[in-house]
């Protein structure tokens, strides 16, 4: 177990985990176990994220928490110490590359493989499998011979019976033995004939190297999500962040140990992530690709940048792991209603979901108003890491339109530079090709509320968002948007239902990609201090009555309490595989009849927040 508040080495092994025994073996059970994807909580430069945000806002509660990476170098190191209240974490890399290992033959059940083709097919089907998703978990084509004569219904029971079938079969080949091992996976002669077959059959537009490649990349982790599956502490209640990687191993540790799964997808869709990973890994993971392998005379050449076939399977891959932690999730959360929508259109089922907005800490926001000076300035700020997803291209473009109608106006980019150099170059260079020097900034990273007060607008040009902070503390500190018509972006300048859209706009929203209208809009808005200001007014309202820290946190202490005081029988009744509880401790009798009403020893409950 870490040590709380303890400080932090340089660079962390692949895992840190309380104990080397697997769950059970004496290890204390925390009340919530938070699982992550992506960068490290603990690692930021600015302001706390998300999950430190709902850490410490129940200092009550224990954590156990699990950052699921993808390559070490991507995740980001620890740079503040834990709070208290997290009992135990891990980070595990799912794509870091292992030392070659000599491969010894070995028998191998084909049964194994058919039992996984078989469940592909019922994935692929449309209108059949997890509401006729059109992929599956193995991801590797499927069976067209495979026709049911059953139900919609039919099939997603069907669908969902083998897909837990499969997790059990996973975690208990998390080594290297058993019909479905990875040892298995990786280097066993049915697995190469299952590839090779699907192949032949399906794949039109790419080479068999990058088709391998793919294939094996993508699967290779649920092997190490099984292993941390079968050691992680138990915990009252997972809770997934997001779909994907984490949202499958909320859905392995929900049937594993028969307690409730709540889903947040605070990440982007599962297809949008599935398209980002795929844009990533393509041209890293095939080792036939890089320069080295090129120099040697065994370069594989490239099919193009984003084959057809391939990018496809990311997708069908990513949308059934949404598919499978719906399905195993008690409550699922979206960030706004658009989103909500969103996922049952994907398969979540719409009677466990809900919405829940992201919170900003108003009273740290709100003193800014004050600062603000009583001409509106004429910045238009953009407030983001400078990468395509943010087409930070685009608010330069306006910027020359802004210029010629306001000449005095500035444009400020406050975001960092290093995730992808070239963009960031190639930004730079338009910048310079259209004379804007002494009209557009690179500020590099900065905290957003040292900005605002000296903003006039607050711009977000993004092809891609969620619910996107930014905008929500430029309403807080009484700064009006404009925004591209992207996630929640809509929702959060117009309003939602009656009584909300009541308060008017709080900016513009205007198309992707069209330097113009963003130009138009922000001119309209900084060049009319009439409509500045009332838009400024319902910035302000729709913060401080629908967006705030203290209603999220309640919210999440709600299901919280709601979900811990689930016996083990009711958890598991709704669609578990019947894996054996945890054996009751000690420790467990203690969490039950907390769950039960009876207050810790401490004297609080341990869902009580302090929002």
């Amino acid at each position: 177990m870490t040590t709380p508040n303890a400080p932090f080495a340089a660079s962390m092994p692949n895992a840190r985990a309380a104990s080397p025994g697997a769950a059970g073996a004496g290890v204390a059970r925390v009340d919530i176990a938070l699982l992550l994807e992506g960068s490290h909580p603990f690692a930021r430069t600015g302001g706390p994220g998300w999950a430190e945000r709902m850490i410490r806002a129940f200092p009550q509660t224990s954590f156990a928490v699990v950052v699921i990476g993808d390559r070490r170098e991507d995740c980001g190191e620890m740079a503040i110490a834990l709070p208290d209240n997290v009992l135990h974490l891990e980070t595990h890399f799912l794509h870091d590359d292992e030392a070659a290992a000599t491969v010894s033959r070995q028998r191998v059940d084909a049964h194994a493989f058919a039992e996984g083709a078989r469940l592909h097919a019922l994935l692929r089907q449309r209108g059949n499998g997890l509401d006729g998703v059109s992929g599956g978990i193995h991801g590797i084509g499927g069976l067209n011979g495979f026709n049911s004569a059953s139900s919609a219904n039919s099939g997603r029971t069907q669908a969902s019976a083998a897909m837990r079938d499969l997790m059990d079969a996973l975690m208990d080949a998390r080594g290297d033995e058993g019909p479905l091992s990875e040892h298995a996976f990786l280097h066993s002669r049915p697995a190469w004939d299952t590839i090779v077959e699907q192949y032949r059959r399906y794949c039109t537009d790419t080479s068999f190297s990058d088709y391998f490649w793919t294939v094996r990349t993508m699967h290779r982790p649920l092997w190490r999500l099984a292993r941390i599956a079968a050691t992680l502490m138990p915990a009252r209640v997972y809770h997934a962040a997001s779909t994907g990687y984490a949202g499958l191993l909320g859905a392995m540790l929900r049937y594993r140990h028969d307690r409730p799964l709540l889903v947040s997808q605070h990440a982007m869709p599962a297809r949008e992530l599935g398209i980002d990973l795929f844009a990533s890994r393509w041209q890293r993971d095939n080792p036939y690709r890089d320069r080295q392998h090129r120099g040697g005379g065994h370069a594989v050449e490239p099919d193009g940048l984003q084959p057809g076939y391939c990018r496809d399977l990311w997708l069908r891959f990513f949308e059934s792991l949404g598919r499978v932690c719906y399905e195993a999730a008690d409550e699922i959360v979206a960030l706004y209603e658009g989103n909500r929508r969103r996922q049952v259109q994907d398969g979540a089922p719409a009677s466990r979901t809900r919405t829940i907005p992201n919170g900003i800490d108003l009273p740290a926001l709100a003193p800014l108003r004050a600062q603000r000076p009583e001409r509106v300035p004429q910045v238009l700020c953009l407030a983001g890491r400078v990468v395509p997803r943010k087409d930070v291209k685009t608010f330069i473009r306006a910027m020359l339109t802004v210029v010629r109608q306001c000449p005095d106006a500035q444009g400020w980019i406050a975001g960092p530079e290093d995730e992808d150099p070239e963009y960031a170059r190639e930004c730079r260079g338009l910048v310079q090709s259209l004379g804007l020097d002494g009209n557009v900034r690179f500020l590099g990273p900065r905290r957003i509320a040292e900005l605002l007060p000296q903003v006039g607008v607050l711009v977000l040009s993004s092809i891609s968002e969620a619910l996107p902070p930014a905008v929500l503390q430029a309403f807080a500190a009484g700064v009006p948007c404009v925004v591209t018509d992207v996630g929640a972006c809509r929702e959060l300048i117009d309003g939602v239902g009656d009584e909300d859209m009541a308060l008017g706009a709080a900016g513009a929203v205007v198309r992707i990609a069209d330097p113009g209208a963003l130009a138009r809009a922000a001119v309209a808005l900084l060049g009319d201090g009439e409509r500045w200001r009332a838009a400024q007014r319902a910035a302000i309202v729709r913060a401080e009555r629908y967006y705030t820290e203290h209603a999220a946190v309640a919210s999440y202490r709600q299901l919280y309490q709601h979900l811990a005081a689930k016996p083990h029988a009711d958890a598991g009744a709704r669609g578990g595989v019947g894996r054996p509880a945890v054996p009751a401790t000690q420790a467990t009798m203690a969490t039950m009849a907390r769950a039960a009403g009876e207050r810790p020893s401490g004297g609080r409950c341990p869902f009580a927040g302090a929002p």
